[in-house]
């Protein structure tokens, strides 16, 4: 096809920019033959034109690629190969999917995410464990499982080369991959030389990493690990070789650089007591740890560091005492850096250094050398001129670059020990590797503004790495052209050996420099004249920049690089004086002593251990001579570097490679940042362009012939041909659809492609597709109208016909029933309008009856409310009458005394007036005035008195009388008196008249006023009575309320509380779940340690009988650390019960010089570790023996040899440890059950107080109910607060109420021993009887016990070699279910019931270990697991059933005589470790099929007949030739078969139904975790068809497991993960509606694997779409508001396990009661007896 044809409008194109690279673009305009420019339209809308180069193939843009294959996780599977799509596919990945790890061939490039991801755990590993590396997503775990297969299958040495940047992640990816080869190659073998592997790495980063500006944790040396392999795949050793350490970084860094970690780390720590003796101080103070400036890295403790690295020189057998040493050595560096050098004579010629200088006074201790030799070798140096020995004092510069070259060289020798003590302690002891894989971790290309020697070495090892990788693959190429038979030209690669002759060539630039460094006066501005010289014009590799005169340029693969050659000299002689060097040599310090102990013969022996490190220094001495010269050559740092080199590349020449990349996205360091100009520069250098350009230029795409046929069949003439006429067709239809042959080229099982024609059969492809959906769409619709109209015209005729049918009958049936209805309606209208009628009339009858009884109602209740306001009203008026008529008449009274007071004094007066004038009229009347005066003084006193009726109106008589006298004498005096006081008298009686009617008025307002108080009187007494009514309405409704809420708050009160009780049993539950989880731990744990000391005693075996019993250097002695120590008067049981105390952790630690193993048993409260030390310890042999003591065990004198006896004594004092804690954890259990039962009980009664308080408050008056209510919540209240501040702490005891049974069987128990102890209704003489001993046997006993088996001492151990240890697995299979334990309970009864109780529990001791050892002996037959698990636990409930106090409903009589408990503990242990086996057999039985059957196996046929995909060309992995072509692989039936099998085998064993539902619920979570691990691992796997291929698997597993009634322990629910993840891949994922769907319905997914699905999601063909990203960041922002979005987990716990718990009670068969117990003759127990 030519370019016109590809370049058409619309076309999708890449074009350079300056800023991002490379960026999209589309073709406006066709491009025609012969044109210049391009028109193309930007992302962003803006129109340019690309100038199209000139060429017999013109400079077109590179094509981009279809956006199915966006995020392709393999480079080479792309449809154009280049540098664009590279990039754009790297981006995508990395920004967009957040995939770190992506093919491109056979390498992996890593982009460093400067985050810590969750994709290293265990999980991962081993989800990538035995699994193909096309299979799987890209990772470093694939790279490793890789390279470990090919070395198990191939017998190969393999070695993964890690290349890149500082700051790309190297170190990080070394680490990973170590870890992933000691997870698969360690943990199967229990050895510790996985974990010595991996410890090594804190030491080597704290000696020899630094931060620079590009990396925090740079590696400043390059390393190659060989970790060595046994014939199993076990790791047994390992070795390290290290390359070019920057020793110059010790004395020098530039800003924002360190040190090495070490420093650092060193001082943050020197407040350690056992670190105040080297004189360390802040880092700031010291000059060889300041000049950076920052001393601190954010996030990093350097104290924390130091102890790890402690922690790591311990591991590796580093003793405390000589890690101080080296502590010292480098403490004395820093106070060598800071000693002062100080300047004399002229221009500084001279310079001296005080002998008392504090920082030399610690040097020189520290290193335990002379002060004053030291001081003056500073600054002096010694010649040999003429035979005779000078000695020349230095200038100061001089002088302080020999004090930093002593710096440098004691930190490289300090560096190079430190290598060979870690390659002693990671050596193998017992035997030779038989294969290896080594891991290179070595710097990338470096270039910066000035370039030194360490960057000429750095890029002179990256040419030679570069020139290996492009020479395999290019071989890689080969080879596969040569196995598929193809013709083939010779591929141009760009072979950089001229590059590589022009450093390490004959006259090249590294012997130049070495000559130079021969030469007495060398200088660098005369080697670089002599480069200029011999390369300038004359190697094209090599030039000279124009404005320096010192410097020169090397064109690199990667890059051009200008070299400044200042300094080249010094750093390669890198030598010290040789008088410094003599003074270490004499140091009192053994470790100074022995780095330098081989200094002065440069051709001498290397140090033992030290081998596989590079020195990189060499002394000056002061002799001269050619051996000298010979000597110092040898050793220069150039030719070193190139010896190593070469000796490396020999190394990889002779494995099988594999290549990781790592990538640095930004110099930043900021995460998830991806810098397009940084990662195509590092892309260039690292050789990934390279592998694009090899694999471009041949035929990277590669379909095999079903593949392509299934593809494109519908471009092809055949109808079904065979499997060998399909080559045939594919051959004819190739040469139809690609004209060009050279495009394209057949081999013997693929065919090749050239770049892009995978993309042109495409376009064809959908082409066709498109033609013919457009025909099949035009028939189709033709053929549908076509019998719609048919259809349509059939079924109008026989509407019609029916339609009319149906029409008649209907009239007939009409015309037959209308007098009918005539009928029916007149009696119808009939009946209704009577009943209507009717209905009206007593309708109306009724009402009238309500009506007038509700108005008689109305008059009678307005009658009786009017006769009670009259009555109320005349009782109040005649009230108020009354009173005022009272008021009225006492008035009067009052008013008619003053009255007749005032006119009697007025009549006194006038008669007194009277007789002044006439005086004759006063003698008259003189006797009258005293009679009258005594009347009235008479009068007066019988009114004072209160005399009766008669005096009252003898008076009134006596005052009428008066009056008419009176009147009669005033008569007469005013006639006497005439006409003189006429006036007179007027007037006054005119006054006295106004007065009287003045009384009276004020009377009447009086009066009045009187009226107005009474009347406000009673109105205010009505308002009282009237708010006195409301008031108490109020309070009886406020005493209603205060009723109603306290109600309402109980019932709250006790829904919060149950709430509350339910909350804390399910919190107890699963805590108690998370106990049992726990222990069962400890029982796996203990189960290790016994296998442990299983493979110790067959290597020590294997030793003995192939090693003659040599006796080695591990003779070892046990060292208990226990705090505080045991008494020794203390019993067994004390002393156990010290031993465990919660509070305390307590180490046993075992060691030896050759192979260290470390014990770690992990409780919540406890770590005990078993250590033994080897004979050069102070501590004797004898604390051993007094520990096994201590313990309970003594020394097994059946072991012979030494070596054997101690590990042997160990492990049992480590199982003894174990069972200690687990009995002491046990006690506190019931401890805290009983506490947490008193505090539920003191709950329930204060809730009943309350409910009776309540009660009795409803019953009380309402006042008094008001009162009491009001206290009754203030003291409530007052109590909650004073619960409220226990509860805090209490609700931690409320642990596991579950077991509250187990106190209730204890408490039985013991009121079982105080019955027999005398204290119940059996009376003194039965306590008696008891306490006289055991064998008093009770004769009831004996009359009602039946059946029993009789078992002599000497036949026990026949009893248990025939029933247990002995007995095969195929007689188990004839065996009833359960017949082993019925014997031995029934031998047991038998001792117990003869009173020997010691017997019957060795019986079941040895019965416990006897079951052990059967089960490790077949540890791999699950029916025989099944068979022990079923008896050990129908003999755990026997005794249960049968124990003192366990049971209310056996009989007493029937019962032990002794308490079992801890027997039916040991049997539970065993029950527990006999399931964890079981499990572990039926694991590794499915375990190879699960994925298989559930993920690849197409149960549905033709489900995924799409064919491959665009994106799923899978890479050539080794997995791939492993398989053979006879093998049936897995399907679901297989799958379904096995597990039918494996239930088959359990019902077979009469195991009980729970058991069984638990056993299935943890194979069920096996499934589900290992499928959809695999599933968010494999992007192939992520498509529609695969998922409704998963649904209708898991369908068939439901169904399965629901036959056999297996849903209710959950097992079902187990699957529901995978179901979930199955509809995600089918729902529709578009709008916001299908994301918020996504979010509810997957609620057992975690948000990082819902959206890891949806970022695998694969579309099969072109007609489905990927899933966009802005739909996966709105499905992730809903993930995240849910509770627990912001969960990291990835994939799912494959080695989760649920802990087991066995039924209480089980139903034995009654077929085997003891009486009718059948013992069949196969296991030759004649010897029993039945009692």
């Amino acid at each position: 096809m030519s370019a016109a044809d590809l370049y058409t409008k619309l076309t999708r194109v890449w074009v350079p920019d300056p800023e991002q690279v490379w960026v999209p673009a589309q073709l406006s305009h066709d491009y025609r033959d012969g044109d210049d420019c391009l028109h193309l339209q930007l992302s962003d809308g803006t129109e340019v034109q690309y100038v199209v180069a000139p060429g017999p193939p013109p400079g077109l843009p590179p094509l981009r690629n279809p956006d199915i294959l966006e995020g392709e996780n393999d480079l080479t599977a792309l449809s154009y190969l280049h540098e664009p799509a590279v990039l754009h596919n790297l981006r995508v990945r990395f920004l967009d999917y957040s995939s770190i790890y992506t093919y491109c061939g056979i390498i992996l490039v890593a982009i460093n995410p400067y985050e810590q991801l969750p994709i290293y755990g265990e999980d991962v590993i081993d989800a990538y464990s035995g699994q193909n590396m096309a299979d799987m997503d890209p990772h470093i775990f694939s790279v490793a499982e890789e390279a470990y297969r090919q070395m198990a299958r191939e017998e190969k040495n393999q070695s993964i080369i890690i290349s890149g940047e500082s700051g790309a992640g190297k170190t990080v990816s070394a680490k990973f991959t170590m870890r992933y080869f000691a997870a698969v190659g360690g943990s199967a073998r229990e050895t510790s030389v996985e974990e010595r592997v991996l410890e090594s790495n804190p030491i080597m980063e704290a000696i020899g990493n630094a931060k620079t500006t590009r990396n925090d944790n740079s590696s400043r040396f390059g390393k190659y690990i060989e970790i060595g392999f046994g014939r199993k795949g076990d790791i047994i050793g390992a070795n390290m070789r290290t390359y070019l350490l920057e020793k110059s970084r010790v004395v020098f860094q530039t800003t924002e650089e360190r040190n090495y970690h070490i420093f650092y780390q060193l001082c943050a720590s020197r407040h350690l007591p056992e670190l105040s003796a080297l004189g360390l101080r802040r880092a700031e103070e010291f000059q060889y740890t300041s000049q950076g400036g920052n001393v601190q890295i954010p996030g990093t403790d350097d104290a924390a560091d130091l102890e790890r690295t402690r922690n790591s020189f311990s591991v590796l057998g580093v003793r405390p005492g000589l890690q101080m040493e080296l502590f010292r050595i480098l403490a004395a560096i820093l106070h060598l850096g800071n000693v002062r050098i100080q300047s004399s004579g002229r221009d500084g010629e001279r310079c001296s250094v005080n002998a008392e200088d504090r920082s030399l006074h610690l040097f020189c201790q520290l290193l335990a050398v002379e002060r004053s030799q030291m001081a003056h070798w500073l600054c002096h140096r010694r010649l040999a001129v003429a035979g005779e020995m000078l000695v020349k004092p230095m200038g100061w510069q001089q002088a302080c670059e020999a004090r930093d070259a002593l710096s440098k060289h004691v930190y490289g020798q300090l560096f190079t020990w430190t290598v060979g003590r870690l390659n002693g302690a990671l050596r193998a002891q017992r035997r030779q590797p038989h294969s290896f894989i080594g891991v290179l971790d070595i710097y990338g290309f470096e270039t910066f503004e000035k370039n030194s020697f360490e960057q000429f070495c750095i890029n002179y090892a990256n040419e030679k790495l570069q020139q290996q990788f492009n020479r395999h693959v290019f071989q890689l190429e080969q080879e596969e052209y040569l196995r598929e038979e193809i013709p083939w030209t010779r591929i141009e690669f760009s072979d950089n050996q001229p590059c590589i002759e022009l450093i390490e060539g004959k006259l090249g630039v590294l012997d130049l420099l070495d000559e130079e460094c021969r030469m007495p006066r060398g200088s660098d501005e005369s080697w670089a004249q002599k480069l200029y010289e011999r390369h300038q014009n004359q190697n094209p590799h090599f030039s000279k920049p124009r404005l320096s005169n010192t410097a020169f340029i090397i064109l690199h693969f990667a890059d051009t690089v200008q070299y400044e050659c200042d300094g080249f000299l010094d750093k390669n002689r890198d030598t010290v004086f040789e008088e410094p060097i003599n003074i270490l040599k004499a140091s009192k310090s053994e470790l100074v002593a022995e780095l330098f102990q081989d200094e002065s013969g440069g051709d001498g022996p290397p140090l033992p251990g030290v081998t596989t490190a590079v020195p990189n220094g060499s002394l000056r001495s002061s002799r001269k001579g050619g051996s000298t010269v010979r000597r110092e050559h040898k050793q220069t740092v150039g030719f070193q570097f190139r010896q190593s080199l070469q000796l490396l590349m020999g190394t990889l020449n002779s494995t099988t490679p594999h290549y990781v990349r790592c990538i640095k996205p930004n110099d930043l360091k900021q995460p998830f940042l991806f810098d397009p100009k940084r990662a195509v520069q590092q892309l260039r250098a690292c050789g990934v362009l390279e592998t694009i350009r090899i694999s471009a230029a041949g035929y990277p795409s590669r379909w095999t012939y079903p593949e392509f046929f299934k593809r494109y069949r519908v471009m092809m003439q055949c109808r079904d041909p065979g499997l060998e006429d399909r080559q045939a067709e594919c051959r004819a239809a190739l040469g139809s659809l690609i004209p060009d042959p050279d495009q394209y080229r057949f081999g013997k099982t693929k065919i090749f492609f050239r770049a892009g024609q995978v993309a042109l059969l495409e376009k064809l492809r959908a082409s066709r597709l498109r033609a013919a959906c457009v025909e099949v769409q035009r028939r189709v619709r033709g053929w549908l109208e076509r019998k719609r109209y048919q259809h349509t015209c059939q079924a109008a005729l026989t509407l019609q016909n029916y339609t009319r049918g149906w029409l008649a009958r209907r009239l007939a049936h009409s015309l037959r029933y209308t007098r009918a209805a005539l009928v029916l309606q007149k009696s119808y209208r009939m009946v209704q309008v009577r009943r209507l009628y009717l209905l009206i009339r007593s309708a109306a009858v009724i009402i009238q009856a309500f009506a007038r009884g509700a108005l008689a109602r109305c008059l009678y209740r307005q009658l009786r409310a009017e006769r009670k306001a009259v009555l109320l009203q005349a009782r109040v008026r005649g009230w108020s009458a009354r009173r005022s008529f009272l008021r009225v008449r006492g008035a009067v009274l009052y008013l008619q005394c003053c009255y007749r007071r005032m006119q009697a004094r007025r009549e006194l007066k006038q008669r007194r007036m009277e007789a002044r004038s006439v005086e004759h009229y006063r003698q008259l009347n003189k006797g009258m005035e005293v009679k009258l005066m005594q009347l009235q003084r008479r009068a007066d006193e019988q009114v004072v008195r209160g005399v009766g009726g008669v005096l009252k109106e003898r008076l009134s008589q006596e005052r009428a009388a008066h009056c008419t006298e009176l009147a009669r004498l005033q008569g007469e005096l005013s006639r006497l008196a005439g006409s003189v006081q006429d006036e007179a008298r007027s007037t006054a009686l005119a006054q006295e008249l106004s007065a009287l009617r003045g009384e009276r008025e004020r009377e009447r307002e009086e009066r009045r006023s009187a009226e107005q108080r009474a009347a406000q009187e009673i109105t205010r007494l009505t308002q009282a009575v009237e708010s006195l009514q409301r008031e108490k309405a109020a309070v009886i409704q406020e005493r209603e309320k205060l009723n109603t809420s306290l109600q309402e708050h109980e019932r709250a009160r006790e829904e919060r509380l149950s709430q509350q009780v339910a909350l804390v049993s399910s919190g107890l539950r699963a805590e108690l779940e998370e106990e049992r989880g726990r222990y069962q731990g400890l029982l796996k744990e203990f189960s290790r340690l016994e296998q442990r000391y299983e493979n110790l005693k067959d290597e020590m075996t294997f030793s003995e009988k192939f090693l003659g019993h040599r006796r080695n250097a591990s003779s070892q002695s046990l060292i208990l650390d226990i705090s505080p120590p045991i008494p020794a008067g203390s019993s067994e049981r004390e002393a156990r019960t010290s031993m465990t105390s919660p509070e305390r952790q307590r180490r046993v630690t075992v060691t030896s010089p050759e192979l260290e193993r470390r014990v770690t048993m992990t409780s919540p409260e406890r770590v005990r570790r078993v250590t033994v030390t080897s004979p050069s310890s102070p501590i004797a042999t004898s604390p051993a023996d007094s520990l096994l003591k201590a313990v309970g065990l003594f020394k097994d004198g059946r072991m012979r040899e030494e070596d054997l006896r101690h590990a042997y004594d160990a492990v049992r004092v480590a199982n003894k440890f174990l069972e200690s804690q687990l009995v002491s954890q046990r006690q506190q259990w019931d401890s805290e059950m009983e506490a947490l039962r008193l505090q539920v009980g003191a709950q329930r009664e204060e809730v009943d107080r309350q409910s009776q308080a309540l009660a009795h408050t409803l019953t009380l008056p309402p006042e008094t109910s008001l009162q009491l209510g009001l206290q009754e919540q203030l003291a409530h209240l007052a109590a909650d607060n004073l619960v409220s501040g226990v509860r805090g702490g209490g609700q931690e005891l409320m642990e596991q109420v579950e077991s509250q049974e187990q106190v209730s069987r204890r408490l039985r128990r013991e009121l079982h021993s105080l019955k027999q102890a005398g204290w119940g209704s059996a009376g003194p003489a039965r306590g008696t009887e008891v306490l006289s001993g055991r064998n008093a046997t009770p004769a009831p006993h004996k009359a009602k016990l039946q059946g029993l088996l009789e078992c002599r001492r000497e036949d026990e151990a026949r009893l248990i070699k025939n029933l247990i240890t002995g007995l095969r697995p195929e007689v188990t299979r004839t065996l009833t279910p359960e017949l082993p334990a019925h014997i031995l309970f029934l031998c047991m009864r038998q001792a117990d019931w003869r009173g020997e109780e010691q017997r019957a529990r060795a019986l079941c001791t040895a019965t416990v270990t006897a079951i052990k050892g059967a089960l490790k002996k077949h540890s791999d037959d699950f029916e025989l697991a099944a068979f022990w698990l079923s008896n050990t636990c129908l003999l755990m409930h026997l005794l249960r059933q049968f124990s003192p106090g366990e049971s209310s409903q056996t009989d007493e009589q029937t019962l032990l005589t002794f308490d079992p408990s801890d027997l039916r503990k040991a049997l539970s242990d065993l029950s527990i470790q006999t399931y964890q086996q079981l499990i572990r057999i039926a694991e590794s039985r499915l375990q190879p099929m699960i994925v298989p059957a559930m993920l690849e196996s197409e149960t549905i046929p033709g489900l995924s007949s799409g064919g491959k995909s665009l994106g799923s060309h899978k890479r050539a992995a080794s997995g791939a030739r492993e398989k053979g072509e006879g093998v049936q692989p897995h399907t679901m039936d297989s799958l379904l078969r096995e597990l039918s099998s494996l239930h088959h085998t359990l019902s077979h064993q009469a195991l009980h139904p729970e058991v069984c539902r638990q056993a299935f619920r943890q194979i069920s979570h096996l499934l589900t975790a290992t499928t959809l691990n695999n599933l968010l691992l494999r992007k192939d796997m992520c498509s529609w068809s695969k998922g409704l291929q998963i649904r209708y698997n898991v369908s068939q597993l439901e169904d399965w497991l629901r036959g056999r009634s297996l849903q209710l322990g959950g097992a079902v629910d187990s699957l529901e993960p995978l179901i979930q993840a199955a509809q995600l891949l089918q729902v529709s994922k578009r709008s916001e509606s299908d994301a918020r769907a996504i979010e509810e319905t997957c609620t057992a997914l975690s948000p990082p694997q819902i959206v890891k699905i949806l970022s695998l999601y694969t579309p099969l063909n072109e007609f489905e779409e990927r899933v966009t990203l802005n739909f996966i960041r709105s499905v992730q922002a809903l993930l995240n508001e849910r509770p627990g979005g912001k969960a990291r987990q990835l994939l799912m716990d494959v080695r989760h396990v649920f802990p087991v718990t066995f039924p209480p009670s089980l139903s034995p068969s009654p077929s085997q009661q003891p009486e009718q117990l059948q013992i069949p003759d196969s296991l030759n127990l004649a010897f029993l007896r039945r009692v």
